[in-house]
């Protein structure tokens, strides 16, 4: 980060200690006593709500119960066999505004079945174990190319390896994992549970992982359709939106998506340097994430500066609050109009905004904030379209992933049509694998 020329950003703010306490476990894993309480709350319910809410269709009731009879690894089996990275959603999903929102004693108490603890209980045990649920059926002969090890690739790639293809799965990083590895805030995935999960994950078989190869350099869609039986596209999102003001090309203005995979991928905290006042502009999970590390950092201001209110905040409010009990201010109404370097310090110039007539405009009206830190976290864009139709930025897709080519198929982050969570994009990749599979095996056109 080209930041560490400014003199208001520095390393090693705190001790070890401290960021050891700060970057440990969001939520500490439930032991067993407490997973047979916490299950104990569940009624069960026939056509129970919460999976409906659930975007990878879990029976929820039943693995609960399966936790409360004292069979945590039966448990597991009901969630992987929908959800194979049941583990990591366990621990980022916003279930807040999933399946415990939509929980009968949320409804009736204020306070839902802790379902998400639940999971992690249940997976993690199973994990540990070292054992995998699944064995691959007989193989078929046919041959899919996965491209892009994040959560839909591998969701895909799991499930067409254990239906009884070959799989070639490829990934432009030199890790596999995607977000989950590279764009999810540390202390929400902690003692290298990402790579772990996928480690576990090709235990299944039948799967090839070749790290750094990516569509467009190495990978040509056009000699992948022609030497493979299928294609499944998960290239995710690769170009970030420019701030586009005057000075968003200074040192102090950093790409949150970078800061957050440098802080995932570091040794040793205590590096990484961090301002004593910072400011994140956007409104997603993302800017949440940059923000609340920057403080576990040891950042003293932190603000969060978002153009529209906070109603449309892509990121929950569980998340908002998350931020502002770390000591994040957040600003509505609000987009960024310059910022100033004066060398010893930085400033950002921020235009109060109002929606008139249905759109959103800058009402002239600025206020100054001290920054020795910008953040930039408002999306990112789709690097690369092979030739294949898009629709709004992203690649178009049928609702089970199919794009207007032929033997190609795409999920995730890249893909129209999804909410960017890592269990939707599961859930796609699950699903285009069993579309893939039908088409292979049954000629289905």
């Amino acid at each position: 980060m080209n930041s560490q020329m400014n003199p208001g950003v520095t390393a090693r703010r705190l001790n070890d200690d401290s960021l050891r306490e700060n970057f440990g476990d969001l939520h500490a894993p439930l032991q067993p006593h407490e997973a047979a309480v916490a299950s104990d709350r569940c009624y069960f319910c026939h056509d129970a709500p919460c999976v409906t809410a659930c975007p990878t269709d879990i029976d929820i009731p039943l693995f609960i119960r399966q936790i409360s009879t004292g069979t945590p690894e039966a448990a597991a089996t009901t969630i992987f066999d929908m959800n194979i990275l049941g583990g990591m959603c366990a621990r980022v999903c916003p279930t807040e505004e999933l399946c415990e929102q939509a929980c009968v004693r949320e409804v009736a108490e204020g306070k839902p079945v802790e379902i998400g603890r639940l999971q992690r209980h249940a997976t993690d045990t199973l994990m540990a174990k070292g054992v995998h649920p699944f064995e691959r059926a007989d193989a078929t002969g046919k041959t899919v190319a996965v491209v892009g090890a994040g959560p839909a690739g591998l969701s895909c790639a799991h499930r067409l390896a254990m239906l009884g293809h070959n799989v070639a799965l490829y990934d432009a990083r030199p890790k596999a994992g995607g977000l989950n590895e590279y764009g999810i805030a540390a202390y929400k995935s902690t003692n290298d549970f990402a790579a772990k999960e996928v480690d576990w994950l090709l235990a299944i078989g039948g799967i090839t992982l070749e790290n750094g190869k990516a569509l467009g350099d190495a990978l040509s869609l056009d000699d992948l359709a022609r030497d493979f039986d299928a294609v499944f596209l998960s290239v995710g999102l690769g170009g970030v939106n420019a701030l586009g003001i005057d000075g968003g090309e200074n040192d102090s203005v950093i790409d949150a998506v970078e800061f957050i995979e440098l802080l995932r991928q570091t040794d040793d905290l205590a590096t990484l340097p961090v301002g004593r006042n910072v400011v994140v502009i956007g409104g997603g999970m993302t800017a949440v994430d940059a923000a609340v590390q920057s403080k576990l950092l040891g950042a003293q201001n932190v603000t969060i500066a978002y153009r529209r209110g906070r109603e449309a905040m892509s990121a929950s409010r569980y998340e908002q609050d998350l931020a502002a009990s770390h000591g994040v201010q957040l600003l509505f109404n609000v987009q960024p109009k310059a910022v100033l370097n004066g060398g010893a310090s930085t400033q950002i110039e921020l235009e109060y905004t109002a929606v008139t007539n249905g759109k959103l405009a800058g009402t002239g009206e600025t206020l100054f904030l001290n920054a020795d830190q910008v953040f930039s976290a408002i999306g990112q864009t789709l690097t690369t379209d092979g030739g294949l139709v898009l629709e709004g930025g992203k690649i178009a897709v049928s609702e089970r992933g199919r794009t207007n080519r032929s033997k190609v198929w795409a999920g995730g982050d890249c893909a129209s049509g999804g909410n960017d969570l890592t269990v939707t994009a599961v859930a796609e990749g699950r699903d285009a694998a069993m579309d893939i599979h039908a088409t292979l095996m049954g000629g289905v056109e």
